[in-house]
């Protein structure tokens, strides 16, 4: 039983070709080979900046209701870290803004923004449980660790310009947080009844499709 895979691993697998279509998206490969258009990172930073705005109170609501349904306490300290660092990387998307010379106060999301935005708002509501949320919280994290850290591993040619973004997320220390809000995941998971275990893959599913829309519109005009 100890080599038997866990619940999201299981997801991942299962969902392989969309899992890599979202960590793997052309937008981040042309990071890694060197070729991205820096307009098109540009974009990506002036939309995420306005997505983060939204991420902090659906962290803030997953920390909520972890202190609720939640047995074991080390789930609250682990959820509060990522809320708590929050603050800076807001700080670190103004900074970023100002040295590409992005005017955050002039953008309008896009569609795609709008629409992944409206899909964290759906979690706030008291009628969502933790082990759902908890499964978006490590999926959207563990695309962006994933998806970045690729841009510095091995023989990678991302431009110099880059490097702070793609460490930023793509380094070992966040890709040992997102191993943690995995393990919440899967014990959640494990333990919760049939629909909600359904309802779960099911975000976990949203999640890489509003992923990839997301490098989509990052990436094209």
């Amino acid at each position: 039983m100890d080599n038997e895979q866990s619940p999201t691993a299981t997801w991942q697998a299962k969902h392989r070709e969309l899992y890599e279509r979202a960590t793997r998206h052309p937008f981040i490969l042309s990071i890694r080979d060197g070729t991205v258009d820096f307009s098109s990172f540009k974009r990506w930073l002036g939309q995420d900046y306005i997505f983060v705005g939204e991420f902090v109170p659906f962290v803030f609501s997953v920390l909520l209701k972890s202190w609720k349904e939640s047995e074991i306490k080390s789930d609250m300290e682990i959820i509060f870290g990522g809320a708590a660092a929050l603050s800076d990387e807001l700080s670190w998307f103004k900074n970023e803004a100002s040295k590409w010379g992005v005017d955050l106060c002039g953008i309008t999301p896009f569609t795609a923004n709008t629409e992944y935005c409206r899909f964290l708002q759906s979690f706030t509501t008291l009628d969502i449980n933790y082990t759902v949320a908890a499964t978006a919280f490590w999926a959207i994290e563990t695309v962006y660790q994933e998806s970045f850290s690729f841009c510095i591993e091995g023989d990678h040619k991302t431009p110099t310009e880059l490097l702070g973004t793609c460490q930023r997320w793509g380094n070992s220390d966040f890709g040992q947080y997102c191993k943690s809000l995995q393990q919440i995941a899967d014990r959640c998971i494990k333990k919760a009844t049939a629909d909600v275990v359904r309802e779960a893959e099911e975000v976990f599913v949203s999640v890489l499709k509003h992923e990839i829309e997301f490098w989509n519109m990052s990436s094209s005009e």
